[in-house]
């Protein structure tokens, strides 16, 4: 972790493009209760095969117009060379340097990968065109990605997103810090001199976590999944203990030297920001 030690922690928060007029409000509502807490950045994802490219890029141009850093995702599996332009230059256009460059999925239906593969030519080609001019975020796995052929085709593909031009990078959440800790040692022995700020998903519901975590390849360990399952419906006693499970692990993570946190909020300020207050933090500095 001694890799880690030497960069300033950033904290920054991943926030989803709402579908609806309502989702809209509610979103502002996060982000400004969020906002006080001085975010390095607020992120937007993108869905599958671009299906929020116009709400994600609405989203990011609302959260750069009210005066924050925004960093939004982009995805190019499915995607042309000059689709990925466009979007690109009204990025830049508008004032944006920070992307979060992204493989993605393939949408429903689609069979077609498009002309791009791999996010490592995604980052290849930002810095083709652009030189320079964004800051690449890309992303971890610590528990491998559930597509990978095996762990060291895994950590291939990451180390190629590193040497094409990637600035830091953003793992999948996890509650494993082992396997955290081990990846990094992992990129340090090869050489690999980036940030790696983990992703940290506060828990609200166990059947949705259980859902997102059989999608994502992230392991909820036997004895967090045994509990939880303990609690049956008692949703306040799976909140409490979510959050004393997820406070701990970011306490170790913090100790133990990692550059940050980056918290997967699902368009809610609630959890985020007892965890935050639990951990005492201080936000970033300007």
């Amino acid at each position: 972790m001694e890799s880690q030690k030497k960069f300033s922690p950033t904290f920054s928060f991943e926030l989803f493009p709402p579908q609806t007029p309502q989702g809209v409000e509610k979103l502002r509502l996060t982000r400004q209760q969020l906002a006080q807490y001085n975010p390095k950045f607020f992120s937007v994802t993108f869905g599958a095969g671009g299906s929020t490219r116009e709400r994600t890029l609405e989203t990011a141009l609302e959260i750069q117009a009210e005066g924050h850093v925004v960093a939004p995702h982009l995805s190019c599996i499915g995607s042309t060379q000059q689709n990925i332009r466009v979007i690109l230059e009204k990025y830049y256009e508008a004032g944006i340097r920070h992307i979060v460059a992204l493989r993605g999925d393939l949408p429903s239906g689609m069979a077609q990968a498009g002309e791009f593969r791999y996010a490592s030519e995604l980052v290849a080609f930002i810095r083709q065109e652009f030189g320079s001019s964004f800051h690449i975020d890309v992303a971890a796995y610590p528990e491998y990605h559930p597509q990978a052929r095996s762990a060291q085709a895994d950590f291939e593909n990451f180390k190629r997103k590193i040497e094409t031009g990637a600035n830091s990078a953003i793992t999948q959440y996890f509650y494993n810090a082992d396997a955290y800790y081990h990846f990094v040692e992992s990129c340090e022995s090869t050489g690999l001199n980036i940030p790696i700020v983990p992703g940290i998903m506060p828990i609200s519901k166990f059947s949705q976590l259980v859902r997102f975590s059989d999608t994502c390849g992230a392991e909820i360990p036997r004895w967090i999944r045994k509990k939880f399952e303990g609690y049956g419906d008692d949703s306040a006693s799976i909140q409490a203990f979510g959050l004393d499970v997820v406070t701990d692990l970011c306490e170790r993570l913090l100790q133990a030297g990692a550059p940050g946190l980056h918290f997967y909020t699902l368009n809610s300020a609630n959890l985020t920001s007892m965890i935050w207050q639990r951990l005492n933090l201080k936000g970033n500095a300007d």
